[in-house]
């Protein structure tokens, strides 16, 4: 999925850089409690000191070997007779070098044993993190680079921290009745919202290649959106759940799209921000609109769907078009200063002169957003961009007849 190494690179290097100063620290203690000793004069005893080099190590390094050598080198010191800087030094205290052992020995074991146990739920959270990430693609898989002459490209910014799935959603599907398209919203943001969206998912899988249109699909998606939650509201007594949200608040907003072998395509919004329309231009910049479309039907939940969906059906994508959807999320998030991100802006930087890559124009949208909100995400957010390849011998945007982006409605 588009986004984990954008800003994984500099993590990396960080955090490459990160566990060289840690594994260094433990050294570089012992070192100065040495250099210490030798220095002072002999009243000052610091030797005890060096009983903390193993739990340095423990807490930073991480590595039982290290525990183990650093622990044997400051017994070895402990254990050495009186120096010429210090003559004296253990005719007072003839017990002190014993303590001393006795103290660094004991930190020692307790830094080993306790390295082990914390090396046991390392391996176990590795575990539970990879069944974590395979149950997260089983819900928002990642999506194929092409489907039926359309680039695709998806990116996905959770507000939970450590997740790669919330409450926003998105699948792009190759049918018998055309490429299919789903992006939506469900109320709530990051785990919290999961099982939701796993519902409308599951049921747009299915519903894609059986329905005939997509007026079909989303009364599939209304009806698996409603036994979900009347499910969810009532709980599980014999698991010990107790009930819910209550139906009447929770809702999905969806955006349906259905792209056709000649680039006809067809829409169906409830309660989902329209998408923006990249065309590209033989010289300069693509041309960015949102073009005026149909009607837009209240979110999945509250209320039923009416008798007549108005879909709206779109002039051909022509080579070269893009077409960009994203989820409330991208346009709501805010700087430190609560300004709104500027997405329309965003997009025109990120498409640039030249063909547009889907890939990189996701990616370079999800670096703004980082970028304007500080990485603090209030909301989940999903972007996706289609683009309808040229054709050999095609110019991008040459195309006879109605102009791209006109939309009029229709109902079905």
């Amino acid at each position: 999925m588009i986004g984990t190494w954008v800003v994984g690179g500099a993590f990396v290097r960080g955090a490459r850089g990160l566990k060289a100063v840690n594994r260094a620290v433990p050294c570089l203690w012992v070192l100065g409690v040495i250099c210490w000793e030798l220095l002072t004069p002999h009243e000052t005893e610091v030797v005890p000191l060096l009983a903390a080099a193993p739990a340095i190590a423990c807490a930073s390094s991480g590595r039982r070997r290290c525990i183990l050598l650093l622990g044997g080198a400051s017994l070895l010191f402990a254990l050495a007779p009186p120096t010429a800087l210090e003559p004296d030094g253990d005719a007072e205290e003839p017990h002190a070098g014993l303590v001393s052992c006795g103290a660094i020995l004991a930190v020692a074991v307790a830094s080993y044993l306790t390295n082990g146990r914390r090396l046991r739920l390392v391996r176990e959270l590795e575990q539970m993190r990879a069944v974590a990430t395979a149950a997260q693609d089983a819900v928002l898989r990642p999506l194929p680079a092409r489907l039926e002459g359309i680039e695709v490209a998806g990116g996905y910014l959770s507000a939970s921290r450590g997740a790669v799935v919330g409450g926003d959603l998105y699948e792009v599907l190759a049918t018998p009745h055309g490429v299919r398209v789903i992006i939506g919203d469900a109320r709530g943001h990051g785990l919290a919202a999961i099982s939701t969206v796993a519902a409308v998912l599951g049921s747009f899988r299915e519903a894609a290649h059986d329905e005939p249109e997509l007026a079909g699909v989303l009364r599939r998606l209304d009806r698996a959106l409603q036994r979900h939650l009347r499910e969810r509201a009532l709980g599980d007594p014999s698991a010990g759940e107790e009930p819910g949200t209550p139906v009447a608040e929770e809702f999905v907003t969806v955006l349906l799209l259905e792209v056709g072998p000649d680039g006809e395509t067809t829409a169906l919004n409830c309660g989902h921000p329209w998408p923006y329309l990249l065309s590209e231009e033989a010289t300069g910049a693509p041309r960015i609109r949102r073009p005026a479309l149909g009607e837009v039907l209240p979110p999945l939940g509250p209320f039923p769907l009416p008798a007549d969906l108005p879909a709206a059906r779109c002039a051909p994508l022509h080579p070269g078009d893009t077409l960009f959807l994203h989820t409330d999320g991208a346009e709501d998030a805010r700087d430190a200063q609560g300004g709104f991100f500027p997405l329309g802006t965003a997009l025109a930087e990120a498409a640039g002169p030249g063909p547009i890559v889907p890939a990189a124009l996701v990616t370079q949208v999800r670096e703004a957003v980082l970028r304007h909100t500080g990485g603090r995400l209030a909301d989940d957010i999903a972007l996706l961009a289609l683009r309808q390849e040229s054709k050999p011998g095609q110019a991008p945007g040459q195309a006879p007849g109605q102009a791209p982006g006109h939309f009029t409605p229709r109902a079905n």
